[in-house]
């Protein structure tokens, strides 16, 4: 094993390492598809599904290689770093100087804070209505309900980083099984009027254009990426972006294979009119399944899977946006001249995350306009876009110029940071 981790790795010194895959692997692979699994695939099948059948089909063709080139290109550029550790936001401070640095920390923090908040709403909704629908019973005031279900998932991160990894693995395994057998037991539902209609081909184009936020929220694992690949870093060194494009293949296989199983499923199970109700109640599709479906398993499983997937995924987003803020705030300290204090900076973080997520879940805002005003595009810039320019502007990254994955990887980043300003021509 090479201690020195650098990311200038040449082909040479890679291509006769054999690097067999371990049970850690497996282990990445399964945290990775739990930092996915949220809310965005449980609204993905009402905004992708609205646009009729046959986009559909061609956006599953693009979101593989989408989510796989785009993850990797992260990876490569936080294991570019010749400095042991250096998460994501050192990174760019490294190869683009402090300016940079700060600026990408604060497009970070912007990436993944909008989504802790929408899960803040999510929850909400889901559980309350579980608590109407299915136990017929009246409402919880939501102000109440909203403050207990944030601080319950808040209480879990408080109790520390350890808790809540364990909680999400272990989450993960009986997600992957429910949602393979959602999928399945929804087949008898099927109906193949959707096949029949075929939009006309500026409609098509449209559709498959404003849904590119939602499939890359949906399929967004960034904010364990940085993690990730220190954690290769460390491991396997100058072989480190070679071990982790192999995992994160491997996860964005598994990611489309559930995911897209279940998109379609849902979206054949159900009509448009049904889907744009489930998009004006602003409930996920699980929580409509359970309310429209006669069947005694869809109606009390179904919104378990949709808080299962929540919760595991508000984990690991909520790590990511109090890292990203704990980061703008030190860099600010750094500047000052002043001292940090870790305890002080910590308990502001918990304070202003409650408050505002339990805000914006009172408020109830739509999710599915949240997640392509803000989620979608930002991410895009973080994801999609600031690892290409890194390709063409940092040494250590050369070798991965001139291909044509990069290509695509940018123009749908572009198309993603765009597909609001069609929405809106629209």
């Amino acid at each position: 094993m090479q201690k020195d981790a650098t990311g200038a790795q040449a082909p040479t010194e890679t291509k006769g390492v054999k690097l067999p895959w371990t049970r850690q692997d497996t282990t990445w692979m399964l945290s990775l598809f739990g930092t996915a699994v949220g809310a965005g695939i449980l609204f993905l099948p009402i905004n992708a599904g609205m646009g009729g059948f046959w986009p559909l089909v061609v956006m599953a063709l693009l979101i593989g290689p989408m989510t796989y080139l785009a993850h990797r290109g992260l990876s490569r550029f936080v294991c570019s770093s010749k400095i042991e550790g250096s998460d994501i936001t050192q990174v760019v401070e490294e190869h683009f100087g402090k300016g940079a640095g700060k600026a990408i920390t604060l497009l970070y923090f912007f990436a993944i804070y909008p989504i802790v908040l929408i899960y803040g709403v999510g929850i909400t909704n889901v559980v309350d209505s579980f608590i109407v629908n299915q136990l017929g019973m009246d409402s919880v005031p939501r102000w109440l309900l909203s403050g207990l279900l944030v601080l319950g998932m808040m209480s879990v991160m408080v109790a520390g980083e350890k808790l809540m990894l364990k909680v999400t693995q272990f989450l993960v395994y009986p997600l992957v099984a429910i949602l393979a057998f959602m999928s399945l037991y929804l087949i008898p539902n099927w109906n193949t009027s959707a096949l029949e209609q075929v939009p006309a081909a500026a409609d098509f184009l449209g559709t498959i254009w404003l849904t590119i936020p939602v499939l890359i929220f949906a399929f967004n694992h960034s904010p364990a990426i940085s993690q990730f690949a220190v954690s290769q870093k460390r491991e396997y060194g100058v072989n480190a972006s070679r071990k982790a494009d192999v995992i994160l293949r491997n996860t964005s296989l598994m990611l489309v294979g559930f995911v897209m199983l279940f998109v379609f499923s849902c979206v054949l199970s159900l009509t448009p009119a049904q889907l744009a109700e489930a998009k004006a109640q602003n409930l996920p599709i699980l929580s409509y399944l359970a309310n429209a479906h006669d069947s005694a398993f869809v109606t009390y499983f179904a919104p378990l899977i949709a808080f299962i997937a929540i919760v595991s995924s508000f984990f690991g987003h909520y790590l990511g946006a109090s890292e990203g803020m704990r980061g703008l705030i030190v860099k600010q300290y750094e500047s000052a001249g002043k001292e940090v204090n870790e305890a002080g900076i910590n308990k502001f973080i918990l304070g202003f995350m409650f408050i505002t997520i339990w805000g914006v879940a009172i408020i109830n805002p739509s999710i599915l306009g949240m997640i392509e005003a803000l989620g979608g595009p930002i991410i895009a810039a973080i994801l999609y876009l600031m690892p290409m320019y890194a390709v063409y502007k940092v040494p250590a990254l050369k070798q991965y110029r001139g291909r044509v994955s990069n290509i695509f990887v940018i123009i749908a980043g572009l198309l993603s940071m765009t597909a609001i300003l069609f929405g809106l021509l629209g």
